[in-house]
Protein backbone atom coordinates (compact mmCIF):
# COMPACT_ATOMS: atom_id res chain seq x y z
CA UNK A 1 0.00 0.00 0.00
CA UNK A 2 0.95 4.16 -0.48
CA UNK A 3 1.93 5.80 2.26
CA UNK A 4 -0.16 8.90 1.16
CA UNK A 5 -3.52 7.29 2.22
CA UNK A 6 -5.77 10.69 0.79
CA UNK A 7 -8.22 9.57 -1.86
CA UNK A 8 -9.69 12.71 -3.96
CA UNK A 9 -13.36 13.83 -4.25
CA UNK A 10 -13.67 12.37 -7.92
CA UNK A 11 -12.54 8.43 -6.25
CA UNK A 12 -15.27 9.39 -3.16
CA UNK A 13 -17.60 9.79 -5.43
CA UNK A 14 -17.36 6.56 -6.68
CA UNK A 15 -18.70 4.73 -3.69
CA UNK A 16 -21.91 4.67 -2.08
CA UNK A 17 -22.71 7.20 0.81
CA UNK A 18 -19.32 8.48 0.65
CA UNK A 19 -20.11 11.06 3.66
CA UNK A 20 -18.98 8.15 5.88
CA UNK A 21 -15.63 8.34 4.77
CA UNK A 22 -14.85 11.93 5.21
CA UNK A 23 -14.59 12.35 8.85
CA UNK A 24 -14.94 16.11 10.56
CA UNK A 25 -18.16 15.42 11.92
CA UNK A 26 -19.24 18.12 14.70
CA UNK A 27 -17.10 17.06 18.59
CA UNK A 28 -14.38 15.02 16.29
CA UNK A 29 -11.29 15.83 17.89
CA UNK A 30 -7.85 16.77 16.09
CA UNK A 31 -4.91 17.77 17.85
CA UNK A 32 -1.48 18.17 16.33
CA UNK A 33 0.51 15.03 15.89
CA UNK A 34 4.07 16.56 16.87
CA UNK A 35 2.76 16.90 20.64
CA UNK A 36 0.70 13.55 20.87
CA UNK A 37 2.94 10.62 22.08
CA UNK A 38 0.37 7.90 21.87
CA UNK A 39 -2.27 7.06 19.37
CA UNK A 40 -4.80 5.02 19.23
CA UNK A 41 -7.09 4.20 16.51
CA UNK A 42 -10.33 3.09 17.74
CA UNK A 43 -11.88 0.57 15.12
CA UNK A 44 -15.19 -0.58 14.96
CA UNK A 45 -15.50 -3.90 12.90
CA UNK A 46 -18.54 -2.80 10.86
CA UNK A 47 -20.25 0.06 8.94
CA UNK A 48 -19.87 3.21 10.12
CA UNK A 49 -24.08 3.51 9.78
CA UNK A 50 -23.64 0.82 12.87
CA UNK A 51 -20.41 1.97 15.03
CA UNK A 52 -21.63 5.58 15.20
CA UNK A 53 -24.67 4.19 16.60
CA UNK A 54 -22.73 2.67 19.42
CA UNK A 55 -21.76 4.79 22.90
CA UNK A 56 -19.09 2.48 23.90
CA UNK A 57 -16.99 3.62 21.35
CA UNK A 58 -17.57 7.21 21.75
CA UNK A 59 -17.43 7.28 25.72
CA UNK A 60 -13.65 5.69 24.78
CA UNK A 61 -13.02 8.11 22.49
CA UNK A 62 -13.48 11.12 24.88
CA UNK A 63 -11.68 9.67 27.68
CA UNK A 64 -8.35 8.71 25.96
CA UNK A 65 -8.43 12.66 24.05
CA UNK A 66 -8.96 14.18 27.33
CA UNK A 67 -5.20 13.17 27.98
CA UNK A 68 -3.38 15.59 25.78
CA UNK A 69 -0.29 13.30 25.07
CA UNK A 70 -2.92 10.88 23.83
CA UNK A 71 -4.99 10.98 20.13
CA UNK A 72 -8.14 8.66 19.60
CA UNK A 73 -9.16 8.56 16.04
CA UNK A 74 -11.82 6.52 14.57
CA UNK A 75 -11.91 3.78 11.45
CA UNK A 76 -14.80 1.38 10.71
CA UNK A 77 -15.19 -1.39 8.17
CA UNK A 78 -15.48 0.06 4.59
CA UNK A 79 -18.75 -1.10 2.61
CA UNK A 80 -16.99 -3.70 -0.28
CA UNK A 81 -17.29 -0.63 -2.76
CA UNK A 82 -14.97 1.30 -0.74
CA UNK A 83 -12.47 -1.77 -0.01
CA UNK A 84 -12.67 -3.02 -3.83
CA UNK A 85 -11.61 1.26 -4.57
CA UNK A 86 -8.14 1.25 -1.68
CA UNK A 87 -7.57 -2.39 -3.47
CA UNK A 88 -7.46 -0.75 -6.90
CA UNK A 89 -5.54 2.51 -5.63
CA UNK A 90 -3.03 0.60 -3.72
CA UNK A 91 -4.30 3.20 -0.70
CA UNK A 92 -4.27 1.96 3.24
CA UNK A 93 -7.07 1.60 5.36
CA UNK A 94 -6.76 5.23 7.38
CA UNK A 95 -8.37 6.97 10.32
CA UNK A 96 -11.45 9.82 9.90
CA UNK A 97 -9.52 12.25 11.85
CA UNK A 98 -6.19 12.80 10.41
CA UNK A 99 -6.68 10.29 7.67
CA UNK A 100 -3.83 8.14 8.93
CA UNK A 101 -2.75 4.34 7.80
CA UNK A 102 -3.45 2.02 10.65
CA UNK A 103 0.05 0.48 10.92
CA UNK A 104 1.24 3.79 11.87
CA UNK A 105 -0.56 4.16 15.07
CA UNK A 106 0.91 2.97 18.00
CA UNK A 107 -2.92 0.96 19.04
CA UNK A 108 -5.31 -0.69 16.96
CA UNK A 109 -8.41 -1.31 19.17
CA UNK A 110 -11.34 -3.56 17.65
CA UNK A 111 -15.00 -3.28 19.34
CA UNK A 112 -15.50 -6.40 19.66
CA UNK A 113 -19.67 -6.63 19.88
CA UNK A 114 -20.92 -9.50 18.34
CA UNK A 115 -19.20 -12.69 16.91
CA UNK A 116 -19.85 -12.95 13.27
CA UNK A 117 -17.47 -9.74 12.78
CA UNK A 118 -14.43 -11.45 12.47
CA UNK A 119 -13.97 -11.64 8.38
CA UNK A 120 -14.43 -7.87 8.80
CA UNK A 121 -11.61 -7.91 11.43
CA UNK A 122 -9.42 -9.73 8.84
CA UNK A 123 -10.68 -7.14 6.33
CA UNK A 124 -9.28 -4.03 8.08
CA UNK A 125 -5.99 -5.61 9.28
CA UNK A 126 -5.41 -6.56 5.50
CA UNK A 127 -6.00 -3.34 4.18
CA UNK A 128 -3.42 -1.92 6.98
CA UNK A 129 -0.62 -4.25 5.86
CA UNK A 130 -0.59 -5.50 8.96
CA UNK A 131 -0.31 -9.58 9.68
CA UNK A 132 -3.32 -11.23 10.27
CA UNK A 133 -1.90 -13.47 13.73
CA UNK A 134 0.17 -12.15 16.60
CA UNK A 135 2.96 -14.10 16.35
CA UNK A 136 4.18 -12.64 12.94
CA UNK A 137 4.27 -8.90 14.25
CA UNK A 138 6.87 -7.29 15.53
CA UNK A 139 8.18 -3.81 17.08
CA UNK A 140 6.81 -2.04 13.92
CA UNK A 141 3.38 -2.91 14.10
CA UNK A 142 0.44 -1.70 16.14
CA UNK A 143 -0.42 -3.49 19.03
CA UNK A 144 -4.24 -4.97 18.09
CA UNK A 145 -6.54 -4.97 21.12
CA UNK A 146 -9.96 -5.79 21.64
CA UNK A 147 -12.43 -4.82 23.96
CA UNK A 148 -16.55 -5.68 24.70
CA UNK A 149 -18.37 -8.67 25.64
CA UNK A 150 -16.47 -10.98 22.48
CA UNK A 151 -13.45 -10.90 24.65
CA UNK A 152 -15.10 -13.16 27.45
CA UNK A 153 -14.88 -16.14 24.93
CA UNK A 154 -12.91 -14.73 22.20
CA UNK A 155 -10.42 -18.29 21.37
CA UNK A 156 -11.66 -18.44 17.41
CA UNK A 157 -10.44 -15.33 16.67
CA UNK A 158 -7.68 -15.04 19.95
CA UNK A 159 -4.58 -15.97 17.35
CA UNK A 160 -5.05 -12.32 15.60
CA UNK A 161 -5.15 -10.12 18.61
CA UNK A 162 -2.12 -9.43 20.75
CA UNK A 163 -4.16 -8.09 24.50
CA UNK A 164 -7.81 -8.35 24.85
CA UNK A 165 -9.31 -6.26 27.54
CA UNK A 166 -12.49 -7.88 29.58
CA UNK A 167 -14.75 -5.50 31.63
CA UNK A 168 -15.45 -1.97 32.19
CA UNK A 169 -12.37 0.32 30.28
CA UNK A 170 -13.17 3.52 32.01
CA UNK A 171 -9.85 2.92 34.31
CA UNK A 172 -8.24 0.47 32.90
CA UNK A 173 -7.65 2.33 29.28
CA UNK A 174 -6.01 4.74 30.56
CA UNK A 175 -3.55 2.08 32.31
CA UNK A 176 -2.50 0.21 29.13
CA UNK A 177 -2.31 3.68 27.45
CA UNK A 178 0.38 4.85 29.77
CA UNK A 179 2.74 1.44 29.83
CA UNK A 180 3.10 2.17 26.03
CA UNK A 181 3.88 5.44 26.75
CA UNK A 182 6.71 4.37 29.47
CA UNK A 183 8.00 1.86 26.52
CA UNK A 184 7.95 4.33 23.37
CA UNK A 185 10.06 6.78 26.27
CA UNK A 186 12.24 3.57 26.71
CA UNK A 187 13.35 2.49 23.18
CA UNK A 188 13.33 6.24 21.90
CA UNK A 189 16.74 6.33 20.44
CA UNK A 190 17.73 2.53 20.39
CA UNK A 191 18.58 1.08 17.89
CA UNK A 192 16.55 -1.98 16.30
CA UNK A 193 19.02 -4.36 17.42
CA UNK A 194 18.59 -3.04 21.02
CA UNK A 195 14.73 -2.71 21.14
CA UNK A 196 13.73 -5.29 23.78
CA UNK A 197 11.45 -7.66 22.25
CA UNK A 198 7.32 -7.16 21.80
CA UNK A 199 7.00 -10.20 24.16
CA UNK A 200 8.60 -8.10 26.65
CA UNK A 201 5.85 -5.20 26.29
CA UNK A 202 2.53 -7.77 26.31
CA UNK A 203 3.75 -9.15 30.00
CA UNK A 204 3.73 -5.69 30.87
CA UNK A 205 0.09 -5.24 29.58
CA UNK A 206 -0.47 -8.40 31.65
CA UNK A 207 0.09 -7.07 34.92
CA UNK A 208 -3.16 -4.85 34.39
CA UNK A 209 -6.31 -6.53 35.89
CA UNK A 210 -8.87 -7.70 33.55
CA UNK A 211 -6.03 -8.03 30.71
CA UNK A 212 -5.89 -11.28 28.62
CA UNK A 213 -2.57 -11.87 26.66
CA UNK A 214 -3.59 -14.79 24.57
CA UNK A 215 0.35 -15.65 23.20
CA UNK A 216 0.91 -16.44 26.70
CA UNK A 217 -1.74 -19.33 27.11
CA UNK A 218 -1.25 -22.81 25.40
CA UNK A 219 -3.67 -25.39 25.11
CA UNK A 220 -3.40 -28.29 27.72
CA UNK A 221 -4.42 -31.78 27.14
CA UNK A 222 -5.04 -34.89 29.49
CA UNK A 223 -2.77 -37.91 29.01
CA UNK A 224 -5.56 -39.18 26.58
CA UNK A 225 -5.23 -35.84 23.75
CA UNK A 226 -8.33 -34.80 25.68
CA UNK A 227 -8.69 -30.57 26.20
CA UNK A 228 -8.62 -29.44 29.86
CA UNK A 229 -8.49 -25.69 29.47
CA UNK A 230 -5.84 -23.41 28.45
CA UNK A 231 -2.55 -23.01 30.50
CA UNK A 232 -0.69 -20.28 31.37
CA UNK A 233 2.67 -19.97 30.99
CA UNK A 234 5.56 -17.21 33.08
CA UNK A 235 3.97 -13.62 33.32
CA UNK A 236 0.94 -14.22 32.88
CA UNK A 237 -1.85 -15.51 35.70
CA UNK A 238 -3.88 -18.74 35.47
CA UNK A 239 -7.19 -17.06 35.06
CA UNK A 240 -8.06 -13.55 33.97
CA UNK A 241 -10.57 -11.65 36.21
CA UNK A 242 -12.64 -9.16 34.25
CA UNK A 243 -12.29 -5.38 35.15
CA UNK A 244 -14.81 -3.59 37.47
CA UNK A 245 -15.85 0.09 37.76
CA UNK A 246 -17.16 -0.09 41.49
CA UNK A 247 -19.47 2.79 40.76
CA UNK A 248 -21.09 4.58 37.98
CA UNK A 249 -21.16 7.56 40.23
CA UNK A 250 -19.45 10.27 39.05
CA UNK A 251 -17.90 7.89 35.89
CA UNK A 252 -17.31 8.98 32.92
CA UNK A 253 -20.06 10.39 30.22
CA UNK A 254 -20.38 11.11 26.63
CA UNK A 255 -20.38 15.17 26.98
CA UNK A 256 -19.77 16.05 23.22
CA UNK A 257 -21.39 12.95 21.26
CA UNK A 258 -19.98 13.07 17.47
CA UNK A 259 -22.67 13.67 15.11
CA UNK A 260 -22.48 11.93 12.01
CA UNK A 261 -21.77 12.97 8.72
CA UNK A 262 -24.69 10.50 7.56
CA UNK A 263 -28.06 8.76 8.98
CA UNK A 264 -27.15 6.04 11.62
CA UNK A 265 -28.63 2.75 12.96
CA UNK A 266 -30.13 4.74 15.96
CA UNK A 267 -30.16 8.41 15.54
CA UNK A 268 -30.49 9.81 19.08
CA UNK A 269 -28.63 10.37 22.23
CA UNK A 270 -27.72 7.46 24.42
CA UNK A 271 -27.69 7.90 28.11
CA UNK A 272 -26.28 5.03 30.08
CA UNK A 273 -28.77 5.39 33.54
CA UNK A 274 -27.31 1.86 35.16
CA UNK A 275 -25.09 -1.15 34.28
CA UNK A 276 -26.11 -4.24 35.16
CA UNK A 277 -29.07 -5.83 36.02
CA UNK A 278 -30.69 -7.56 39.22
CA UNK A 279 -32.75 -10.23 36.42
CA UNK A 280 -31.55 -13.64 36.63
CA UNK A 281 -32.43 -14.42 33.14
CA UNK A 282 -30.54 -17.49 32.18
CA UNK A 283 -30.45 -17.39 28.44
CA UNK A 284 -28.42 -13.31 28.91
CA UNK A 285 -25.09 -12.92 29.04
CA UNK A 286 -24.97 -9.28 29.42
CA UNK A 287 -27.41 -9.67 32.77
CA UNK A 288 -23.92 -12.21 33.88
CA UNK A 289 -20.76 -10.30 32.29
CA UNK A 290 -22.32 -6.98 33.53
CA UNK A 291 -22.64 -7.85 37.25
CA UNK A 292 -23.37 -5.76 39.93
CA UNK A 293 -25.78 -3.16 38.99
CA UNK A 294 -24.80 0.30 39.48
CA UNK A 295 -26.70 3.19 38.92
CA UNK A 296 -26.08 6.80 38.21
CA UNK A 297 -28.15 9.14 40.57
CA UNK A 298 -31.04 11.02 38.79
CA UNK A 299 -29.61 14.43 39.50
CA UNK A 300 -26.16 13.24 37.48
CA UNK A 301 -28.35 11.49 34.79
CA UNK A 302 -30.17 15.23 34.16
CA UNK A 303 -27.06 17.23 34.31
CA UNK A 304 -25.66 14.71 31.53
CA UNK A 305 -28.31 15.32 29.33
CA UNK A 306 -28.43 18.60 30.23
CA UNK A 307 -25.02 19.03 28.57
CA UNK A 308 -24.44 16.60 25.82
CA UNK A 309 -28.08 16.78 24.29
CA UNK A 310 -27.58 20.73 22.66
CA UNK A 311 -24.28 19.22 21.33
CA UNK A 312 -25.98 17.01 19.51
CA UNK A 313 -28.86 18.08 18.04
CA UNK A 314 -31.06 15.01 18.84
CA UNK A 315 -34.72 14.93 18.88
CA UNK A 316 -34.86 11.23 20.47
CA UNK A 317 -32.81 10.27 23.93
CA UNK A 318 -32.58 6.90 24.41
CA UNK A 319 -32.05 5.72 28.23
CA UNK A 320 -29.41 2.84 28.14
CA UNK A 321 -29.40 0.18 30.40
CA UNK A 322 -30.16 -3.52 30.53
CA UNK A 323 -33.82 -2.73 31.98
CA UNK A 324 -34.36 0.60 32.14
CA UNK A 325 -37.47 0.48 33.91
CA UNK A 326 -35.72 -1.24 36.17
CA UNK A 327 -34.06 2.13 37.57
CA UNK A 328 -34.81 2.75 40.68
CA UNK A 329 -35.66 6.66 40.82
CA UNK A 330 -37.49 5.95 36.48
CA UNK A 331 -40.43 7.67 37.55
CA UNK A 332 -39.04 10.75 39.29
CA UNK A 333 -36.60 10.98 36.64
CA UNK A 334 -39.10 10.61 33.52
CA UNK A 335 -41.34 13.65 35.65
CA UNK A 336 -38.23 15.64 35.69
CA UNK A 337 -37.39 15.08 32.19
CA UNK A 338 -41.06 15.60 30.37
CA UNK A 339 -41.53 18.53 32.40
CA UNK A 340 -38.48 19.82 30.92
CA UNK A 341 -38.89 18.57 27.48
CA UNK A 342 -42.48 17.74 26.91
CA UNK A 343 -43.78 21.23 26.60
CA UNK A 344 -42.62 21.76 23.05
CA UNK A 345 -42.97 18.41 21.55
CA UNK A 346 -38.77 18.59 20.87
CA UNK A 347 -38.06 15.65 22.56
CA UNK A 348 -38.40 12.01 22.40
CA UNK A 349 -37.83 9.24 25.16
CA UNK A 350 -37.43 5.98 24.23
CA UNK A 351 -36.16 2.42 26.05
CA UNK A 352 -34.85 -0.86 24.89
CA UNK A 353 -36.36 -3.86 25.08
CA UNK A 354 -38.22 -3.80 28.48
CA UNK A 355 -39.25 -6.49 31.01
CA UNK A 356 -43.18 -6.69 30.95
CA UNK A 357 -43.49 -6.44 34.84
CA UNK A 358 -41.46 -3.38 34.90
CA UNK A 359 -43.55 -1.06 32.77
CA UNK A 360 -46.06 0.10 35.51
CA UNK A 361 -48.88 2.71 34.41
CA UNK A 362 -46.77 5.56 36.43
CA UNK A 363 -43.70 4.71 34.17
CA UNK A 364 -46.22 4.36 31.00
CA UNK A 365 -47.78 7.98 31.98
CA UNK A 366 -44.56 9.93 31.72
CA UNK A 367 -43.35 8.61 28.60
CA UNK A 368 -46.63 8.91 27.08
CA UNK A 369 -46.55 12.99 27.43
CA UNK A 370 -43.86 13.49 24.93
CA UNK A 371 -44.05 12.14 20.90
CA UNK A 372 -44.21 8.21 21.07
CA UNK A 373 -41.77 6.18 19.62
CA UNK A 374 -42.66 2.36 19.10
CA UNK A 375 -42.77 0.48 21.84
CA UNK A 376 -40.77 -3.17 22.72
CA UNK A 377 -41.37 -5.27 25.14
CA UNK A 378 -39.42 -8.90 25.18
CA UNK A 379 -41.64 -11.43 26.66
CA UNK A 380 -39.09 -14.27 25.42
CA UNK A 381 -41.38 -17.29 25.98
CA UNK A 382 -44.48 -18.03 24.96
CA UNK A 383 -45.77 -20.49 28.32
CA UNK A 384 -45.33 -20.00 31.23
CA UNK A 385 -42.93 -23.56 31.67
CA UNK A 386 -40.46 -22.17 29.69
CA UNK A 387 -40.35 -18.67 30.82
CA UNK A 388 -39.56 -20.44 34.09
CA UNK A 389 -37.00 -22.65 32.48
CA UNK A 390 -35.35 -19.18 30.99
CA UNK A 391 -35.86 -17.48 34.57
CA UNK A 392 -38.52 -14.84 32.86
CA UNK A 393 -40.05 -14.26 36.05
CA UNK A 394 -43.39 -12.65 33.87
CA UNK A 395 -47.16 -14.63 33.82
CA UNK A 396 -49.52 -14.25 30.44
CA UNK A 397 -51.82 -11.61 32.49
CA UNK A 398 -48.80 -9.17 33.25
CA UNK A 399 -48.03 -9.75 29.86
CA UNK A 400 -51.86 -8.82 28.43
CA UNK A 401 -52.30 -5.80 31.57
CA UNK A 402 -49.07 -3.83 29.98
CA UNK A 403 -49.82 -4.38 26.35
CA UNK A 404 -53.71 -3.19 27.52
CA UNK A 405 -52.01 -0.18 28.98
CA UNK A 406 -49.78 0.64 25.70
CA UNK A 407 -52.54 0.87 23.73
CA UNK A 408 -55.13 1.91 25.99
CA UNK A 409 -52.36 5.45 26.17
CA UNK A 410 -52.09 5.84 22.73
CA UNK A 411 -49.00 3.91 21.38
CA UNK A 412 -50.36 2.94 17.79
CA UNK A 413 -47.92 -0.21 18.11
CA UNK A 414 -45.83 -2.83 19.94
CA UNK A 415 -43.26 -5.46 19.23
CA UNK A 416 -42.42 -8.28 21.07
CA UNK A 417 -39.27 -9.76 21.48
CA UNK A 418 -39.54 -14.02 21.43
CA UNK A 419 -36.71 -16.57 21.11
CA UNK A 420 -37.12 -20.26 19.63
CA UNK A 421 -34.62 -23.01 20.51
CA UNK A 422 -34.40 -22.58 24.23
CA UNK A 423 -33.93 -25.75 26.32
CA UNK A 424 -36.24 -27.87 27.10
CA UNK A 425 -38.28 -26.67 24.13
CA UNK A 426 -41.33 -28.00 22.79
CA UNK A 427 -43.73 -27.20 19.73
CA UNK A 428 -46.33 -26.32 22.40
CA UNK A 429 -44.46 -23.30 23.60
CA UNK A 430 -43.99 -21.99 20.11
CA UNK A 431 -47.91 -22.59 19.80
CA UNK A 432 -47.61 -20.21 23.07
CA UNK A 433 -45.95 -17.23 21.49
CA UNK A 434 -48.93 -17.52 18.64
CA UNK A 435 -51.26 -17.72 21.62
CA UNK A 436 -50.43 -14.83 23.79
CA UNK A 437 -49.99 -12.74 20.47
CA UNK A 438 -53.48 -13.49 19.54
CA UNK A 439 -54.82 -12.57 22.56
CA UNK A 440 -52.96 -9.32 22.56
CA UNK A 441 -54.47 -8.45 19.08
CA UNK A 442 -58.03 -9.39 20.93
CA UNK A 443 -57.28 -6.95 23.83
CA UNK A 444 -60.00 -4.27 23.50
CA UNK A 445 -57.94 -1.09 22.52
CA UNK A 446 -56.29 -3.06 20.30
CA UNK A 447 -57.95 -2.59 16.92
CA UNK A 448 -55.97 -1.03 14.31
CA UNK A 449 -52.65 -1.21 16.29
CA UNK A 450 -49.76 -2.84 14.45
CA UNK A 451 -48.91 -5.62 16.63
CA UNK A 452 -45.16 -7.37 15.65
CA UNK A 453 -43.72 -10.61 16.55
CA UNK A 454 -39.85 -10.92 16.48
CA UNK A 455 -38.49 -14.16 16.78
CA UNK A 456 -34.64 -14.82 17.02
CA UNK A 457 -33.11 -18.18 17.53
CA UNK A 458 -31.25 -19.20 21.30
CA UNK A 459 -27.81 -18.96 20.77
CA UNK A 460 -26.54 -20.33 24.00
CA UNK A 461 -24.13 -18.21 25.41
CA UNK A 462 -20.41 -18.34 27.47
CA UNK A 463 -20.74 -17.34 30.63
CA UNK A 464 -24.47 -18.22 31.11
CA UNK A 465 -26.46 -21.15 32.84
CA UNK A 466 -27.17 -22.11 29.58
CA UNK A 467 -23.70 -22.43 28.26
CA UNK A 468 -23.42 -26.04 28.61
CA UNK A 469 -26.96 -26.02 26.32
CA UNK A 470 -27.57 -27.96 23.08
CA UNK A 471 -28.00 -25.32 20.52
CA UNK A 472 -31.09 -26.76 17.34
CA UNK A 473 -30.03 -26.71 13.70
CA UNK A 474 -30.26 -24.20 10.86
CA UNK A 475 -32.51 -27.06 9.68
CA UNK A 476 -34.67 -27.10 12.90
CA UNK A 477 -34.82 -23.45 13.13
CA UNK A 478 -36.37 -23.36 9.64
CA UNK A 479 -39.13 -25.56 10.83
CA UNK A 480 -39.74 -23.90 14.07
CA UNK A 481 -40.28 -20.33 12.43
CA UNK A 482 -42.45 -21.98 9.83
CA UNK A 483 -44.88 -23.57 12.60
CA UNK A 484 -44.77 -20.03 14.30
CA UNK A 485 -45.73 -18.02 10.76
CA UNK A 486 -48.94 -20.41 10.32
CA UNK A 487 -50.23 -19.56 13.49
CA UNK A 488 -49.47 -16.16 13.57
CA UNK A 489 -50.62 -16.00 9.83
CA UNK A 490 -54.05 -17.08 10.49
CA UNK A 491 -54.55 -14.16 13.33
CA UNK A 492 -52.77 -11.48 10.88
CA UNK A 493 -49.94 -10.50 12.94
CA UNK A 494 -46.71 -9.21 11.56
CA UNK A 495 -43.93 -11.79 12.16
CA UNK A 496 -39.93 -11.01 11.40
CA UNK A 497 -37.09 -13.75 12.34
CA UNK A 498 -33.93 -14.13 12.42
CA UNK A 499 -31.51 -15.47 9.65
CA UNK A 500 -31.10 -19.41 10.33
CA UNK A 501 -27.56 -19.70 9.46
CA UNK A 502 -26.62 -16.63 11.05
CA UNK A 503 -28.01 -18.45 14.54
CA UNK A 504 -25.89 -21.49 13.59
CA UNK A 505 -22.74 -19.45 12.79
CA UNK A 506 -22.60 -17.32 15.95
CA UNK A 507 -23.65 -20.47 17.80
CA UNK A 508 -20.55 -21.84 16.58
CA UNK A 509 -17.80 -18.91 17.11
CA UNK A 510 -19.66 -18.42 20.45
CA UNK A 511 -18.43 -21.73 22.26
CA UNK A 512 -15.51 -22.10 19.83
CA UNK A 513 -11.78 -22.82 20.47
CA UNK A 514 -8.19 -21.78 18.53
CA UNK A 515 -9.10 -24.56 15.94
CA UNK A 516 -11.53 -21.90 14.78
CA UNK A 517 -8.91 -19.15 13.47
CA UNK A 518 -7.90 -20.96 10.47
CA UNK A 519 -12.02 -21.06 9.60
CA UNK A 520 -12.15 -17.74 9.60
CA UNK A 521 -8.79 -17.17 7.29
CA UNK A 522 -10.14 -19.30 4.99
CA UNK A 523 -13.67 -17.57 4.97
CA UNK A 524 -12.22 -14.55 4.51
CA UNK A 525 -9.84 -15.32 1.68
CA UNK A 526 -13.27 -16.86 -0.12
CA UNK A 527 -14.27 -13.28 0.31
CA UNK A 528 -16.30 -13.72 3.51
CA UNK A 529 -17.15 -9.84 4.64
CA UNK A 530 -20.02 -8.43 6.60
CA UNK A 531 -21.31 -11.51 7.41
CA UNK A 532 -23.38 -9.76 10.41
CA UNK A 533 -25.57 -8.21 7.39
CA UNK A 534 -27.58 -11.21 5.88
CA UNK A 535 -27.46 -10.12 2.53
CA UNK A 536 -24.17 -10.56 2.58
CA UNK A 537 -23.69 -13.73 4.43
CA UNK A 538 -22.85 -16.72 2.25
CA UNK A 539 -23.75 -19.62 3.81
CA UNK A 540 -22.01 -22.04 1.19
CA UNK A 541 -18.99 -19.86 1.18
CA UNK A 542 -18.94 -20.79 5.09
CA UNK A 543 -19.14 -24.66 4.64
CA UNK A 544 -16.48 -24.74 2.23
CA UNK A 545 -14.65 -23.10 4.44
CA UNK A 546 -14.90 -25.11 7.27
CA UNK A 547 -14.81 -28.32 5.00
CA UNK A 548 -11.74 -27.35 3.39
CA UNK A 549 -9.92 -26.82 7.01
CA UNK A 550 -11.50 -30.22 8.06
CA UNK A 551 -13.42 -29.41 11.00
CA UNK A 552 -17.08 -30.29 11.83
CA UNK A 553 -19.16 -27.13 12.64
CA UNK A 554 -22.20 -28.86 14.10
CA UNK A 555 -19.72 -30.48 16.95
CA UNK A 556 -19.77 -27.11 18.17
CA UNK A 557 -23.75 -26.97 19.01
CA UNK A 558 -23.40 -30.46 20.88
CA UNK A 559 -24.63 -30.09 24.39
CA UNK A 560 -21.21 -29.36 26.83
CA UNK A 561 -20.42 -32.07 29.56
CA UNK A 562 -19.84 -29.86 33.13
CA UNK A 563 -17.41 -31.84 33.88
CA UNK A 564 -15.38 -31.02 30.69
CA UNK A 565 -13.30 -28.12 30.46
CA UNK A 566 -14.63 -24.90 28.03
CA UNK A 567 -12.35 -22.97 26.09
CA UNK A 568 -13.40 -20.10 28.12
CA UNK A 569 -12.59 -21.46 31.68
CA UNK A 570 -9.47 -19.74 32.31
CA UNK A 571 -11.15 -15.94 31.82
CA UNK A 572 -13.66 -15.03 34.94
CA UNK A 573 -16.95 -12.70 34.16
CA UNK A 574 -16.47 -12.66 38.56
CA UNK A 575 -19.20 -15.46 38.54
CA UNK A 576 -18.08 -18.72 39.68
CA UNK A 577 -19.05 -21.56 37.38
CA UNK A 578 -20.38 -23.58 39.99
CA UNK A 579 -23.03 -20.81 39.89
CA UNK A 580 -24.00 -21.63 36.55
CA UNK A 581 -23.86 -24.58 36.83
CA UNK A 582 -26.64 -24.73 39.95
CA UNK A 583 -28.18 -22.47 37.85
CA UNK A 584 -28.77 -24.94 34.85
CA UNK A 585 -29.58 -27.53 36.91
CA UNK A 586 -32.61 -25.22 37.79
CA UNK A 587 -33.22 -24.71 34.46
CA UNK A 588 -33.97 -28.10 33.18
CA UNK A 589 -36.12 -29.08 36.31
CA UNK A 590 -38.13 -26.10 35.21
CA UNK A 591 -37.54 -24.02 38.75
CA UNK A 592 -37.15 -20.34 38.77
CA UNK A 593 -34.62 -18.36 40.74
CA UNK A 594 -35.54 -15.00 42.99
CA UNK A 595 -33.99 -11.91 41.51
CA UNK A 596 -30.35 -10.68 43.27
CA UNK A 597 -31.83 -7.78 44.80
Amino acid sequence: MQENSELTKSQLLRVQKPGQYLGGEHNSVQKDPSQVKVRFALAFPDLYEVGMSHVGIQLLYEIINSNDSFWAERVFMPMPDMEALLRDESKPLASLESNTPLGKFDFLGFSLQYELCATNILTMLDLAGIPFRSAKRDNSHPIVIGGGPYTYHPEPISDFFDVFLLGDAEEAIEEILNIKLAWNEEIEGLGLAEQPSREVLLKRFAKVQGVYIPSLYVRDENENGEFIGYKSLPGAPTQVVRRLLPSMEGAPYLKKPIVPNIETVHNRLSVEVMRGCVRGCRFCQAGYLYRPQRERSPEEIVEIIGEALPQSGYEELSLLSLSTADYCSVVPLLKTLMDSYAKDDKLAVSFPSTRVDSLTPEVLEQVQRVRRTGFTIAPEGGTQRIRDVINKGVSDEQILETCQNVFKMGWSGIKLYFMLGLPTETDEDLQGIVDIASRIKALPDAANKDITVSVSTHVPKPHTPFQWAHQISADETIRKQRLIAKGLREHKINYRYHNSFSSFLEGIFCRGDRELSKVVEKAWSLGGRLDAWSENLDPELWMQAFEECNINPHLYLHEKDPEKAMPWDHLSCGIPKSYFLKEWKRAIRDRATPDCL
